[in-house]
């Protein structure tokens, strides 16, 4: 049975003393994308948060190819292949756009993904690369949180609501590049309400109700308005 990229193995997070997480099982295989679904305040990010141990993990098991991380693991996930789009995107205002770039190499993993790369497939990015990251649009800022994100060479990309605040005819661009991503045989596990672009990239969905999963299923045996449906459960 091949190792899944990606595994949340029974987690049980909190923030404080409350518990937001309570045994979430989720798993990436190696070049799929996984759609985690459902209203805000479910646990959704916190999904995302606790692979990075920035939600307080008391049970359960984080894995990366198979190697379970330590609790403190912030370093340890990126070393390993984490990389976070986070929402908000988090770009450094007082930083250009490739100093921003340069950010994710912290890693320090090796692979094809270097500014030229980035750049051929976000050509605003080497237009607007001496520019401060807070110069750019929302849809070109949008672009350097995923460029950042791929400069340390990920096993797996975590994308929390990508589309939030963007105009649909940057959505529409932003699609086009994620598409470019997954057809290259990128991991992803996406947090998204706009549920056409869910249509658009995952292959698998699974929907969270109270910190925990609920439903899942595979995108190609699901409508819109089922998957609609199953989201507003």
């Amino acid at each position: 049975m091949t190792t899944p990229v990606l595994q949340l193995d029974s987690i049980r997070a909190f923030y404080g003393g409350a518990l937001i997480l309570d045994g979430v099982h989720l798993e990436v295989a190696e070049g799929e994308c996984v759609a985690l679904l459902g209203p805000n305040g479910v646990g959704k990010t916190t999904s995302l948060n606790s692979i990075f141990g920035i939600a307080r993990v008391r049970a359960g098991a984080v894995r990366i190819d198979g190697v379970e991380l330590s609790r403190k693991r912030a370093h340890e996930a990126a070393r390993l292949g984490a990389a976070l789009v986070p929402q908000g995107r988090w770009i450094v205002s007082s930083l250009s756009v490739e100093e921003n770039l340069l950010l994710g190499q912290a890693s320090g993993r090796d692979g094809a993904w270097d500014l030229g790369a980035v750049y051929e497939m976000f050509p605003v990015l080497k237009e607007r690369a001496a520019a401060r990251g807070d110069a750019l649009s929302g849809g070109q800022q949008q672009m350097l949180a995923i460029g950042r994100a791929l400069m340390s060479n990920p096993r797996v990309l975590l994308l929390d609501e990508p589309s939030e605040g963007l105009a649909p005819v940057v959505v529409d661009a932003l699609g086009d590049a994620l598409a470019q991503l997954r057809a290259q045989g990128t991991s992803m596990l996406l947090i998204e309400q706009r549920l056409d672009l869910v249509m658009r990239l995952a292959e698998r969905y699974a929907v969270m109700a109270k910190g925990r999963i609920v439903s899942e299923g595979r995108i190609e045996e699901t409508s819109l308005d089922e998957l609609k449906n199953a989201v507003s459960v």
